[in-house]
């Protein structure tokens, strides 16, 4: 069960209430993952051997080279895909994920494509006496392991959870409330995503009455500034907590004009105690630990586990047998293949892709749920439309007498803010392209990149900018170079664009929000230009006001 870690405590935030306590130090546990007989280690080939536990269902590479040997987990770093034979690889040393093509060197354990992204975490070899072969794996003590307290009687209706839209939940824990990611009124990622929900009409006095509010990662899905502005008019100072990303959750707050006065950092994996019955810790993801995060909350020895949108939280270990498990089920919401189009890209293979991707999706969900054996699963985070009016192609009907489904959104003041974008005097001058990209800062990858501006169904728009981006030496060519590069095509809406650029906003609201098309050729994902323009950019917009004084 959860328990408490003692040592030394320390007050977070400004104002926060909960304290933290130090984890004593824990030795690391040895998990035996598969165990070959003499007679398959004798069998090994040179290269590339697959195997699988019977016992488990899990798969694990082992890749031989004359008298040595290394080993990994079969799973994809990036979405857990299962590896396969890589047709193309003529030296018999990479692997290929089913998911989404991306490469794997077994022989160094680096990812090929898409280039310099991950490293795979490998498996420690060991021979036994009898000449047989062990693949281990060494996992650092799990923060909820020591002084664990045994689950106390709880009365009918002490515990209740309530679910109020897409990834938002109101968890009543005794005389406490604690609420997940309010996302409750306007859109996500610029315009793209509305709530299919309609949240309860008393949402604004839940958030009010909450007694600490946490906020998994900085997309706008989960930090919604449109609901945190409502909140903040009412209630500035409540407690809000977040993990201690690379990058700040609320590294945008300033811009946002969003007036809140109690926003607590806290370290991952370790308690955070709200009172003698209830705590909490965050801990980050295992793909992405620059933004993600998920969450164990535990009430009198009974765990809720909130993996959220992590694709591997905490590495993968995680606590079993919880009282209440969420998590999302839209894998598919990244933009990929929606956004792309070109080559194989055609509207079937789209269709046959995301059927495939779903089942895959079912059946990691499902495994997940069998090892960590919940009392109770619940899927969320998954429930948005496209319902701006360029996208909608209509809404499912509610039951009968029932007000399940939103019939209606209120579009105006959000895309009266993008729609001003368009105009703004920044865009008079041509030279805003350098001054953005130079602020950017992403160069020295051989990547040519054609930026179009285009209408609502993306077609040129008149008197927009067409440009290219040569990322090789960050220079801005009238045509392709001469040189071999890779190229990549992306056409955006002009408002949500020129939104991005004018706030120095993430990228996330083009390709998550469904505003962007691309072609690439060749067809590959270029792993660090998508990652520092979702991620890393600059956490200060650029100085337009700077840029139009000497503009004249």
């Amino acid at each position: 069960m959860w328990d408490s870690i003692p040592g030394p405590r320390i007050t977070t935030g400004a104002k926060g209430k909960c304290s933290t306590t130090e984890p004593p130090s824990i030795e690391q546990t040895t998990e035996i993952l598969l165990h070959l007989s003499p007679i398959e280690v004798a069998n090994l080939k040179e290269g590339i051997n697959f195997f699988r536990n019977k016992n488990t269902g899990k798969d694990y590479i082992l890749y031989k080279n004359k008298n040595h040997l290394r080993a990994c987990k079969n799973m994809c770093k990036h979405q857990g895909g299962l590896f396969i034979k890589d047709i193309e690889d003529l030296d018999g040393r990479s692997v290929r994920c089913t998911k989404h093509n991306w490469k794997l060197d077994v022989s160094t354990m680096k990812y090929i494509n898409p280039p310099s992204s991950f490293c795979q975490d490998e498996l420690v070899v060991e021979m036994d006496e009898e000449n047989g072969l062990l693949l281990l794996e060494l996992n650092p003590p799990n923060p909820w392991d020591s002084e664990p307290r045994a689950p106390e009687h709880l009365a009918f209706g002490e515990v209740q959870i309530t679910y109020l839209a897409h990834a938002c939940m109101d968890l009543k824990l005794g005389d406490k409330r604690m609420v997940f990611d309010p996302w409750l009124i306007g859109p996500a990622f610029a315009r793209g995503w509305w709530l299919l929900h309609e949240p309860p009409s008393d949402w604004l006095e839940r958030l009010c009455q909450a007694d600490l509010i946490y906020i998994s990662h900085m997309h706008s899905d989960h930090l919604s500034y449109p609901t945190l502005k409502k909140l903040a008019e009412r209630r500035p100072d409540i407690p809000i907590y977040v993990g201690n990303t690379e990058r700040p959750v609320f590294w945008n707050l300033n811009q946002s004009g969003v007036q809140l006065t109690n926003i607590n950092v806290v370290p991952f994996g370790i308690w955070q105690q709200v009172d003698k019955n209830l705590r909490f810790m965050i801990l980050m993801d295992g793909i992405h630990p620059e933004m993600d995060t998920c969450i164990i909350v535990e009430y009198k020895g009974h765990k809720i586990l909130n993996t959220v949108d992590c694709t591997r939280p905490n590495g993968g270990r995680l606590p079993e047998k919880v009282a209440l498990m969420m998590s999302d089920f839209a894998g598919g919401a990244s933009g990929f293949p929606m956004t792309f189009s070109g080559g194989k890209f055609t509207e079937e293979w789209k269709a046959e892709f995301i059927k495939t991707e779903r089942k895959k999706l079912l059946n990691y969900k499902a495994r997940l749920v069998k090892d960590l054996q919940p009392r109770i699963y619940c899927p969320f985070a998954g429930y948005f439309v496209e319902s701006h009016p360029s996208d909608n192609k209509g809404i499912i009907e509610p039951p009968n007498g029932t007000k399940i489904y939103k019939d209606s959104w209120d579009f105006g003041p959000y895309l009266k803010v993008l729609n001003a974008a368009v105009e703004d005097e920044i865009f008079l001058h041509s030279s805003w392209i350098k001054e953005y990209f130079t602020w950017a800062g992403f160069k020295d990858y051989n990547l040519v990149v054609r930026m179009i501006e285009t209408n609502e169904d993306f077609s040129p728009f008149p008197g927009g900018y067409d440009y290219l981006v040569d990322f090789l030496d960050l220079s801005f060519p009238k045509e392709r170079p001469s040189r071999e590069h890779s190229y990549e095509e992306i056409r955006s809406r002009v408002d949500v664009i020129r939104y991005v650029v004018k706030n120095g906003l993430l990228w996330d609201d083009l390709y998550i929000g469904f505003q962007t098309r691309l072609q690439r050729d060749p067809d590959i994902y270029h792993h660090l230009f998508w990652n520092h323009f979702q991620i890393k950019l600059p956490l200060m917009p650029p100085n337009w006001r700077s840029f139009l004084m000497h503009c004249g």
